[in-house]
């Protein structure tokens, strides 16, 4: 299916390849690992994701209340499923609640966006092992979301689903392992991830994230024309992980050894992404893959950052020209902001 192809009978959104989502509590580490994952909100604690996920963007109605809403999140939420709120920007009120680089999500070159995927009040993401579990959550949180419509909704997995190194990683439907770049710990996680007091942002805001959602159909039977060795040095590692220069998959190659790309292609996915792998882009990126039939696969890509401009906008110009965009679509998805641990948010976006 040559990009042409792709274009014609896609529904979907942008670049980026990414590590696994995380909407569940991890395995505990102690009392320090405890107070620094406490800190965090829902969607980055635990060192891996559920199995499953189902993101669901909401729009407001006129009678539609965010109180409301946030208790039919929390009711969806039970022992086998989690639930977490973002917001987007067309939920605020007022200039001043809002988060200073929270807006709709741009189309960069190459997407094709589908307003009916894209964008959105609210994003309200449900994660499990089953999917009738997952079903049922879903089904909780419409029936006590009065005044609030379904906007679009995608079902994710998590191919080969694991832990190592203390990162979560699984398989993409390039049948490439991924999650490497992500931190190893909750501190890191916090570092990238968690807005700070002094970056212009509303006081209720400070220990949230600004989370980008991107849906990437990918051009799989495409791919699995090249051989092996292609799709390798397309992306930049091997199938599982280890780097082409010989490095080991649990430390960073040094590609100022490599200026000509000789080993690693200059034009290859990690290469572009992360040309410094010493000092990788801060943020933390928590994906799945889909696959809603008819070829239709792809990756429901999700990052998150304390600064969007430093983190997803910097590492997507720069995946301008890589070699593995003409096999990548982005149709959908949008820019959101995860509120801090807590309901304390609610008494400066929805005061009662």
């Amino acid at each position: 299916m040559r990009r042409r192809a792709l274009v014609a009978g896609s529904a979907v959104v942008g670049l980026g390849i990414g590590g696994g989502a995380v909407y569940a509590l991890g395995a505990r580490r102690g009392p320090e690992a405890e107070s620094v994952e406490s800190g965090l909100p829902g969607p980055l604690r635990g060192e891996t994701a559920p199995g499953r996920v189902a993101v669901v963007a909401l729009d407001r109605g006129a009678s539609a209340g965010l109180r409301v809403l946030a208790r039919a999140v929390a009711a969806a939420g039970t022992d086998s499923v989690t639930a977490s709120l973002a917001l987007g920007s067309g939920v605020f009120r007022a200039d001043n609640q809002r988060p200073r680089q929270l807006g709709k999500m741009p189309s960069f070159p190459g997407d094709l966006l589908d307003p009916a995927q894209s964008h959105g009040d609210v994003l309200v993401q449900i994660a499990g092992e089953r999917a009738g579990d997952i079903a049922e959550a879903v089904d909780r949180l419409l029936a006590g979301a009065s005044g609030w419509r379904v906007r679009w909704r995608i079902d994710g997995f998590r191919a080969a689903n694991r832990v190592e190194g203390g990162r979560g990683l699984a398989r993409n439907p390039f049948h490439f392992t991924e999650g490497f770049g992500n931190p190893a710990g909750e501190r890191e996680t916090a570092e990238r991830a968690l807005v700070r007091a002094g970056q212009g942002a509303p006081d209720w805001a400070v220990g949230g994230s600004y989370q980008v959602v991107r849906i990437i159909r990918f051009a799989t039977e495409l791919w699995d024309k090249d051989s092996v060795h292609e799709q390798e040095r397309i992306i930049g590692r091997r199938r599982d992980g280890r780097w082409l220069d010989g490095t080991p998959t649990d430390e960073e190659p040094n590609f100022a050894a490599d200026p000509k790309g000789r080993l690693t292609p200059l034009d290859s996915h990690v290469r572009i992404a992360a040309p410094d792998r010493r000092n990788p882009p801060p943020l933390v990126r928590r994906s799945y893959s889909y696959d809603r039939g008819d070829g239709d696969t792809g990756l429901v890509f999700s990052c998150f950052q304390r600064d969007l401009a430093q983190g997803f906008e910097a590492v997507q110009k720069r995946l301008e020209g890589e070699a593995m965009a003409k096999y990548l679509l982005t149709t959908g998805g949008g820019y959101f902001f995860v509120p801090p641990p807590g309901d304390a948010w609610l008494d400066a976006v929805a005061p009662v």
